[in-house]
């Protein structure tokens, strides 16, 4: 790493960023998923035993049926998987920038690849996860339209922009106040229960509505049951709101951290 970090740049700046970002993704998947012997594993079960905690909770105990046309299982699995792979990916990029802090010392480079990859290494396998529990889900009969994975693709492209930016200003707030990442957890958790991913926004009340559907996420979770569960995989009038709201994140995050990505060798 250091040695290919150190090699002159090449003509093109955009050419040299995209050879760091390929070599800190390659790491940051093995060094997160595949350092143990459960690591990888883990990442596929974690998600698969929290459904059926929901499911066997929601159904069970609250009798809950399902919503949309569809069982109460995949109604909930197309929205909380990739809910915990955002969560996931801005928990563990929040805190990325430290775990490089000998690299950022030694070494002049870009520091927001290092959150690039990050994000992408966490998010790429979770939609693989995400491919193999849609799969699963529509051969014991659930109703899972897989043509709408055309449509989820760049669905999760919108949410990763998105991620991507809350995570390029998390990094940077944290390598100054180390209690980001113990903040996050609590915010994060009721963010998930202000998302209508265990609930259809038709059951909130008419006061609280607007505040739930203020959620960028709630429209993420309406698009992808819309083509999942529906099979409608038109663009819908909302869907260039939230391309701008996520560009917007993402431009607010990378000025934040850029404004503050030279002072980092101080701090880490």
């Amino acid at each position: 790493m250091d040695e290919a970090v150190r090699a002159g740049p090449p003509a093109d700046a955009l050419v040299r960023a995209r050879a760091l970002f390929a070599q800190f993704f390659r790491r940051e998947a093995p060094t997160r998923y595949l350092g143990s012997v459960t690591g990888l594993a883990w990442a596929l079960v974690h998600p698969i035993a929290l459904l059926a905690v929901y499911h066997f909770v929601f159904t069970t105990v609250f009798r809950a049926t399902g919503f949309a046309g569809s069982s109460f299982l995949a109604f909930v699995a197309v929205a909380l998987w990739p809910w915990l792979a955002a969560q996931e990916a801005i928990q563990r990029a929040a805190v990325s920038i430290p775990g490089y802090g000998g690299l950022i010392r030694k070494v002049a480079f870009p520091h927001e690849v290092v959150v690039y990859a990050s994000v992408a290494a966490t998010l790429a396998l979770h939609f693989a996860g995400y491919v193999v529990v849609l799969v699963v889900l529509r051969a014991i009969g659930e109703p899972i339209h897989l043509a709408g994975l055309l449509l989820a693709i760049p669905l999760w492209a919108v949410m990763a922009l998105a991620v991507a930016g809350l995570s390029l200003a998390l990094s940077a707030l944290q390598v100054f106040v180390r209690d980001v990442e113990h903040v996050l957890m609590p915010v994060l958790m009721m963010l998930m229960y202000l998302t209508p991913i265990l609930y259809p926004l038709s059951l909130v009340p008419e006061t609280m509505r607007g505040v739930v559907s203020a959620n960028p996420f709630t429209w993420l979770v309406d698009r992808l049951r819309a083509a999942l569960l529906e099979g409608r995989l038109g663009l819908e009038a909302g869907d260039l709101v939230a391309v701008a709201v996520a560009l917007a994140l993402f431009a607010a995050g990378r000025w934040i951290f850029v404004r503050l990505s030279p002072h980092f060798e101080d701090f880490v």
